[in-house]
């Protein structure tokens, strides 16, 4: 868990979005069915359009999990005043399954980053207050993962990984 841990910090997750925290739930991210996230790795817009098969350990069915993707370096990564941009967000997801099983309340907005490298970041917290009591958020931009978790009772997170994109020319997708 220590170099999973050392990439969050490398890559100034935690930090910009999440504060230091101990992983205890199992979270694999697939994109088009075969594209694992990794920390620091980088992904192409175009194989990242589609909502990603997101699965998580957890306890039991019983726990409930609230997943949230956001982009810390929004417009640019020189520039990030709309920190962070929300993505996605799913609550009520039972342990040991994936996203589908959750209520998505806010709907995926696939990456299109325009200038620079951005980091995409999934953050999975545990639901200390049961289901149904996770509150949607009043705007994409200008999101942040601390007040959110704060005002909805989330406490740390319980796993988080993320993967870098930037703009793709026309050289790029050959």
């Amino acid at each position: 868990m220590g170099r999973y841990l050392d990439t969050l910090v490398m890559g100034r997750v935690v930090g910009d979005v999440i504060d230091g925290f101990v992983p205890s739930v199992k979270m694999n991210v697939i994109y088009n069915s075969n594209k694992q996230v990794s920390n620091g790795h980088e992904f192409m817009p175009s194989s990242i359009v589609s909502m990603p098969r997101v699965t998580i350990g957890g306890m039991d069915l019983r726990s409930a999990y609230t997943l949230i993707m956001t982009d810390p370096d929004a417009p640019s990564p020189s520039d990030p005043y709309l920190r962070e941009h929300l993505h996605w967000i799913v609550t009520d997801i039972p342990g040991t399954t994936d996203v589908t099983f959750g209520k998505e309340i806010v709907g995926y907005e696939a990456p299109r980053p325009v200038i620079g490298i951005h980091r995409y970041v999934f953050i999975l917290f545990q639901q200390m207050r049961g289901r149904n009591t996770v509150r949607s958020p009043s705007s994409r931009d200008q999101f942040c993962t601390r007040d959110f978790a704060e005002d909805n009772g989330l406490g740390l997170p319980v796993a988080a990984l993320y993967f870098n994109a930037q703009r793709e020319t026309a050289a790029r997708r050959r």
